[in-house]
């Protein structure tokens, strides 16, 4: 019926192509790099298109004009999702995307291809059963690729450092290790230093021009965010938060987007990956090391910063010393970590800055 509307020109581009306006059609993709996956599916389950098209603005353009209305569209979390989600938004009544590791548990079979997963995914969204994830804005999305991007800027340096120690521990070159990095001591030693051997040198000075090229984009790249008009009083409360950083600040707000998605604080310590998983079944209950389903840039940046906040605030050193004396360091650390995301959590919820609990009864009893 639909394909005979839409051979027959009876059907609009952005019309229903027949069916009524009160029929609501759900709609799977599972997305690659040059081909998506398509099924469409009424209320009842029916299968009434189905196919593929090419991953490009174009095609899916003149695919949308093909689809029936009302419409839902789900499709799987993946790293091509964020631009065919943007560009899907205004083309149906609501845009979904599917938690990867979930939706493999509800849809797992034995046979396995395209059009079967674009199909469970259909039913997915049709049945309500769709295990949807968060979908950050536009505008943060863009702003945390330049996060992520800096991050690989300065794991590069990193390793380049790394570089530079080992061809002169391999040369047997004698070097003060805390300055070897800093620009006045590098340039003496090769000047100066004539253990370095002549086949060393090219290397060395190579490897030193990127470090110098990093450290300039990786500074660049942190003050255009830091200058950002919608970041810039959202980093500056969470900055009043004991050992947050401007690092901190930033991975926070653009890891954690909207921070209105979290219930409760369990929920943003748990997306955290600041706590282990549990395995229990009957009576008996087994605590899992940390769970690995956990926004892995946001846990680094606190378990570092929790490291050092405690030196900044009598509350949270008193909550390592406590857990020190229980004999577990790393245990320490992640306490402290699971208490700044309270307070973290506590300054966006509020909207003002951090009040130390010392000020703050100070500022009662006055």
């Amino acid at each position: 019926m639909l394909q005979k509307a839409e051979l027959s020109g009876q059907a609009d581009s952005e019309n229903n192509l027949g069916g009524s306006s009160e029929t609501m059609y759900y709609i799977g993709l599972d997305v690659h790099k040059k081909t998506i996956s398509y099924c469409v599916k009424d209320a009842a389950g029916c299968v009434l298109q189905e196919g593929k098209i090419g991953s490009t603005r174009r095609e899916l353009d003149l695919w949308v004009r093909t689809l029936p209305q009302p419409r839902m569209i789900a499709m799987e979390a993946t790293i091509f999702t964020g631009w065919i989600y943007d560009h899907l938004v205004p083309h149906a009544e609501k845009v979904k995307v599917a938690h990867s590791l979930m939706l493999r548990a509800i849809a797992a079979a034995k046979k396995k291809n395209d059009r079967i997963d674009a199909r469970k995914i259909a039913d997915c969204l049709r049945c309500d059963l769709l295990p949807e994830c968060h979908m950050a804005s536009t505008a943060i999305r863009d702003r945390r690729r330049t996060l992520r991007y800096r991050n690989l800027v300065v794991k590069q340096m990193v390793q380049m450092k790394n570089r530079v120690s080992g061809l002169l521990m391999e040369t047997g070159v004698s070097y003060n290790k805390r300055r070897l990095h800093k620009a006045g001591y590098f340039a003496d030693l090769m000047a100066a230093n004539e253990e370095i051997n002549p086949c060393v040198r090219p290397l060395l000075k190579l490897s030193r021009e990127q470090i110098e090229r990093a450290h300039k984009l990786d500074y660049a790249l942190v003050s255009s965010l830091e200058r950002d008009p919608l970041l810039a009083e959202r980093l500056r409360r969470l900055r009043t938060v004991p050992g947050v950083g401007p690092i901190t600040a930033l991975t926070w707000a653009l890891e954690i987007g909207d921070f209105t998605r979290f219930r409760s604080i369990k929920q943003a310590i748990s997306y955290c990956g600041l706590c282990g998983d549990e395995n229990s079944s009957a009576d008996k209950v087994m605590r899992m090391p940390l769970s690995r389903q956990r926004n892995k840039h946001i846990q680094r940046v606190l378990v570092e910063a929790a490291k050092l906040a405690p030196r900044e605030s009598h509350e949270l050193a008193l909550i390592r010393e406590r857990e020190l004396q229980r004999g577990n360091p790393n245990r320490a650390t992640l306490a402290v970590a699971r208490k700044m995301v309270c307070y973290l959590l506590a300054v966006e919820r509020g909207q003002r800055d951090f009040v130390p609990v010392e000020k703050f009864i100070r500022a009662a009893a006055a």
